[in-house]
C-alpha cells in the first residue's frame, strides 16, 4: 500500500512542524483537522445569515404590509418605513436558498467531516495533497465573500431564485436584481464549483490510495463510503453547472442566445433569437439533483455511524447499507427531469423519469429501515447526537413520502410550485441534513477541539429544533395542497388565499422561535471550544481509528506508526470480548471470526 511507503517519510517531518506561526497553523494550513474547522467555522457563519434571511421573509409572509423594525434597520432603502419591497423579497429568497444549500450543507457536511474524518478513519496521516485541500478551502471562503458582497450591490443582490432561470437571470436589464447582483452571484458559483471539485479529487484519491493496512474496501466505515460516493457524484455533476453558468455569463455579457428567444420588453422586441430557457433548466437540474444527494449522503454516512456507536450494535446490512448509497449515487444522475413535468416536456419522457424517481425510493427505504433495525433492541444512549441520528430518519421518512407524490407527473401538476413543494425539500434534504450536521458536531467535537459539548443544552436544542421544525413545515403541505404559490411576497391580493393567512402566521412563529434557538446552540458550540470539559480519547466508546489517536492534535495523527485495522468497523457488543466494543486496530483472537453483514 501506498500509505505504508509514506509513514516513515512523514514521521521524520515531525520536529520540523513544531516551528509553525498562527499563520501557518491557523490561516494558510495544509493540516485537514484545522481545514475542517475552518469549514466548520466559515459554514456556521453563512448559516447565520441564510437563517436570519428566512425568518425576515416568513415576517413578511405573514404580516404583510406592515411596518416592522427589524426590516428597517436591516434593509434599509429595500424596506421604506419598515415595509419590505417586493423585489428585495425575491432577492432574499435567491439568496437564502443559495446559501443553505451551498454555502452550509455542502460545505458544512462535505467540506468539515470529509476533511475531518478521510485520513483518521482510513489511517492516513492526511490527505492526498495538502496543499490543493488548502486551496480548496481558500476558493469557497472567497466565493462566500463575494455572495456576502452581492448583498450590497446598489441595484440589489441576485433574485431569480436559487435556481436562477432565465429570462430574469439571463437580461441585465429584466429587474434590479439582474444586474451586478446577478453577475456576482455566478462569479461566486464559479469559485465554488472549482473548490468543490478540487476537495473531490481530493477525497477520491485519498480513500482509495491512503488506506492503512487491512483496511480494505469492505472494512470502511460507512462515513466513508458516504464521503467517497458523495466526491464521486460531484466531480461528475458540478462540471454541468459550471458550464450553464458560463452559458449564462455569455448570454448576459456578450450577445449570444443560449438561453434567450423572443423577448419583448415593454413592447420592444430584443435581438436574441434561437435559444431555449428549457436547455438551462436541463443543465440546471443535472447538477440540481445530484447536488441534493451530495447534501444527504454525507448526513447519512455520519448518522449510520453514530447510530451504530451509541446502540451499542453492528450497523444492520452493512453490505446493503453501501450497495443503496452506490445505488442511489447512480439513480441520482437520471432523476432531473422530475423538477420540470410542467415546463412542456413530452409526457412520454415524463413517465421515464417518474419511473426513475420512483425506484430512487427503493435505496432510500433500504437504508431507512436498517436504521430502524439498528435502533431494535439495541442499549441505547440518548446523547444529543443520537437524537439528531434518530430525528434525521423522522424527517428522511416524512419528507421522502411526499417525494414520491411529487416524482409521478400526474400528481406533481397540481401541486408544481406550491408550499408543498417547499415542504417536502426543506424536510427531506434541508432538515434531515441539518440534523445529521448537528449529530456529526455533537459526536465529533471532542475530536475536533478536544472538549465535550454540553449536554444539557444539546438536548434543549434538540427537541426545541424538532418541534419548531416540524412546526414550520407540516402545516406548509396543507397550504400547498390549496393551491398557495411559493415565492409570492403577499398573498392578500387573493381573498381565495384569505383563509391561509392564520396558517402562515403560525408558520412564521415557529420559524421565529426556531432561529432563537439555533443561538443557544451557536452559544455551546464557542463557548464549550474554551470553557467545554476537557475530553477523554474515546468518549463514546467507539471503533473507529480516529479514536486511536491523542486528544492534541498532532501533524500526521498517530505519534509513531500507523495502526493495522483486523477487523470492520462495526464490532459492538461482540460474544467473547469483555467489553462491549473492539476497535478495529485490535488483532482477532484466536478462533474468533471476523463479521461481514
Amino acid at each position: 500500500m501506498s500509505a505504508h511507503a509514506d509513514t516513515h517519510a512523514h514521521e521524520d517531518d515531525h520536529g520540523h512542524h513544531h516551528k509553525e506561526t498562527f499563520v501557518t497553523k491557523y490561516i494558510f494550513s495544509q493540516d485537514h483537522k484545522m481545514i475542517a474547522k475552518q469549514y466548520l467555522v466559515t459554514g456556521t457563519i453563512m448559516g447565520v445569515i441564510g437563517v436570519l434571511m428566512s425568518i425576515m421573509f416568513r415576517m413578511q409572509i405573514a404580516w404583510p404590509e406592515e411596518p416592522n423594525v427589524l426590516f428597517e434597520a436591516l434593509l434599509g432603502k429595500w424596506a421604506p418605513d419598515g415595509v419590505m419591497d417586493a423585489d428585495i423579497y425575491l432577492a432574499l429568497v435567491t439568496i437564502h436558498g443559495t446559501i443553505m444549500v451551498f454555502f452550509v450543507l455542502t460545505a458544512g457536511l462535505s467540506g468539515t467531516f470529509s476533511n475531518l474524518l478521510i485520513p483518521l478513519q482510513i489511517g492516513a496521516r492526511d490527505m492526498a495533497s495538502g496543499f490543493l485541500n488548502m486551496v480548496s478551502y481558500w476558493l469557497f471562503f472567497l466565493s462566500s465573500i463575494i455572495m456576502v458582497i452581492s448583498l450590497f450591490v446598489e441595484a440589489g443582490p441576485a433574485a431569480a431564485g436559487w435556481t436562477i432561470y432565465p429570462p430574469l437571470s439571463a437580461l441585465p436589464m429584466a429587474q434590479g436584481g439582474s444586474g451586478m447582483g446577478m453577475t456576482l452571484w455566478l462569479v461566486s458559483m464559479a469559485i465554488f464549483i472549482a473548490s468543490s471539485l478540487l476537495g473531490s479529487l481530493n477525497y477520491v484519491v485519498t480513500v482509495i490510495n491512503l488506506r492503512t493496512k487491512g483496511m480494505s474496501m469492505t472494512r470502511l466505515p460507512l462515513t466513508i463510503w458516504a464521503f467517497f460516493v458523495t466526491a464521486i457524484i460531484g466531480i461528475i455533476s458540478f462540471p454541468v453547472l459550471l458550464s450553464a453558468a458560463l452559458l449564462l455569463i455569455m448570454d448576459r455579457s456578450f450577445g449570444t442566445s443560449f438561453f434567450l428567444s423572443d423577448i419583448f420588453i415593454q413592447g420592444e422586441v430584443l435581438h436574441y433569437q434561437g435559444g431555449s430557457p428549457v436547455l438551462f433548466e436541463h443543465l440546471f437540474w443535472f447538477l440540481g439533483h445530484p447536488e441534493v444527494y451530495i447534501v444527504i449522503l454525507p448526513a447519512m454516512g455520519l448518522v449510520s455511524e453514530i447510530m451504530a456507536s451509541n446502540s451499542r450494535k453492528p450497523i444492520f446490512g452493512y453490505r446493503a447499507m453501501i450497495a443503496s448509497i452506490l445505488a442511489i449515487a447512480f439513480l441520482s444522475t437520471i432523476v432531473w427531469g422530475h423538477h420540470m413535468f410542467i415546463s412542456g416536456m413530452n409526457p412520454f419522457l415524463g413517465s421515464v423519469f417518474t419511473f426513475t424517481t420512483l425506484l430512487i425510493a427503493i435505496p432510500s427505504a433500504v437504508k431507512a429501515f436498517n436504521w430502524i433495525t439498528t435502533l431494535w433492541k439495541g442499549n441505547l444512549q440518548m446523547n444529543p447526537a443520537m437524537l439528531f441520528s434518530i430525528g434525521f430518519v423522522s424527517t428522511f421518512i416524512t419528507g421522502g413520502l411526499t417525494g414520491i407524490i411529487l416524482g409521478d407527473s400526474a400528481l406533481d401538476i397540481n401541486v408544481h410550485d406550491t408550499y408543498f413543494v417547499v415542504a417536502h425539500f426543506h424536510l427531506v434534504m434541508g432538515i434531515s441534513a441539518l440534523y445529521g450536521m448537528f449529530a456529526g458536531i455533537y459526536h465529533w467535537f471532542p475530536k475536533m477541539f478536544g472538549r465535550m459539548l454540553n449536554k444539557n443544552l444539546g438536548y434543549i436544542h434538540f427537541w426545541l429544533t424538532a418541534i419548531c421544525a416540524y412546526g414550520v413545515f407540516f402545516p406548509m403541505h396543507f397550504i400547498g395542497m390549496a393551491g398557495l404559490p411559493r415565492r409570492y411576497y403577499t398573498n392578500s391580493n387573493f381573498p381565495l388565499f384569505d383563509d391561509l393567512a392564520n396558517v402562515n402566521v403560525i408558520i412564521t412563529i415557529f420559524a421565529i422561535i426556531g432561529g432563537i434557538v439555533q443561538i443557544l446552540y451557536l452559544y455551546n458550540f464557542f463557548s464549550s471550544i474554551f470553557f467545554g470539559n476537557k475530553a477523554t480519547q474515546n468518549p463514546w466508546k467507539s471503533t473507529t481509528l480516529e479514536w486511536t489517536t491523542p486528544v492534541e492534535h498532532i501533524h500526521g495523527n498517530w505519534p509513531g506508526e500507523i495502526p493495522h485495522v483486523h477487523r470492520w468497523a462495526y464490532d459492538y457488543s461482540k460474544p467473547g470480548h469483555d467489553v462491549d466494543f473492539v476497535p478495529q486496530n485490535i488483532p482477532l483472537k484466536d478462533g474468533e471470526e471476523e463479521l461481514q453483514h
